[in-house]
């Protein structure tokens, strides 16, 4: 019972931190999209 627990619990952080890692990811790709997006002059 305790090794099924602990295994549930390790693959709910497993699965929090890549959650994170793809929003990182995701935050620096539209960073870097805005960074280099060309805008045209006068607006």
């Amino acid at each position: 019972m305790l090794k099924k627990l602990l295994l549930v619990l390790l693959a709910g952080i497993g699965g929090y931190f890549a959650y994170k890692k793809t929003q990182q990811s995701r935050a620096d790709k539209d960073l870097w999209a805005e960074a280099v997006d060309s805008v045209a002059p006068g607006r």
